[in-house]
């Protein structure tokens, strides 16, 4: 069993800091590196899936907000945008969230989703911890998230979507912004002029919970 928790814990390391040469070659890292999770948590024991599923809890926050995400950013954004590959084409907001986590190996529905209304995906995927703050002063939302911990979360405004990183108290939000379209997708502080900063209404849910861990490992499907 401690072999294969060492085992593990080392692959996590590898990947999390190794040095990506283009999106593809990342995204099929990502990849390989879960199909490697998934046969060390079938053989693990019940204390052992416990400790690999912290471990790859904190491999997929970084796989995405370390590898992941910079490839976007300066991708334009464009309400009709979808594309794919990025720094090529345009982006909208909800296809940023939805096609960045299905690219890092969640099962979910691309298209269904980012045409839908955010809170409807956030509560698919946060479930039960989710947020919702009407009117709230940003200082609320911000002391929220400090006292919430460190993490991924997803966050649905008026009319916007985006990811939360908190990080070692940094508060980054990570979204295709149509306030600088074409500049779209970028990293900035909650109280940059922004649409979380003024939306009245504001849905944030954490990401990563141990079920959430437990369906990347095992690509169960989303509806």
């Amino acid at each position: 069993m401690k072999n294969i928790l060492c085992i593990a814990m080392v692959l996590i390391a590898i990947q999390s800091y190794a040095q990506h040469k283009d999106y593809t070659a990342t995204i099929q890292d990502i990849s390989q590196e879960r199909d490697k999770i998934k046969n060390l948590y079938d053989a693990a024991d019940a204390a052992g899936k416990n400790a690999i599923i912290a471990t790859t809890r904190t491999y997929i926050f970084q796989s995405l907000v370390n590898d992941v995400f910079p490839f976007w950013y300066g991708t334009p954004w464009d309400f009709n945008g979808h594309t794919k590959t990025p720094g090529e084409g345009k982006i909208a907001c909800g296809y940023f969230v939805t096609t960045t986590l299905q690219d890092v190996g969640f099962n979910i529905p691309r298209y269904k989703w980012a045409q839908s209304a955010s809170e409807m995906f956030i509560k698919k995927l946060a479930h039960p911890q989710v947020k919702r703050f009407t009117n709230a002063p940003l200082t609320t939302i911000q002391e929220f998230l400090r006292t919430s911990g460190d993490g991924l979360y997803l966050v649905g405004l008026d009319d916007h979507t985006g990811f939360i990183s908190v990080d070692n108290q940094k508060i980054r939000f990570i979204h295709a912004s149509y306030y600088q379209p074409e500049i779209g997708v970028m990293s900035e502080p909650l109280d940059s002029e922004n649409p979380l900063k003024y939306s009245k209404y504001r849905v944030i849910g954490k990401l990563l919970s141990d079920t959430m861990v437990r369906n990347w490992i095992q690509a169960r499907r989303y509806d």
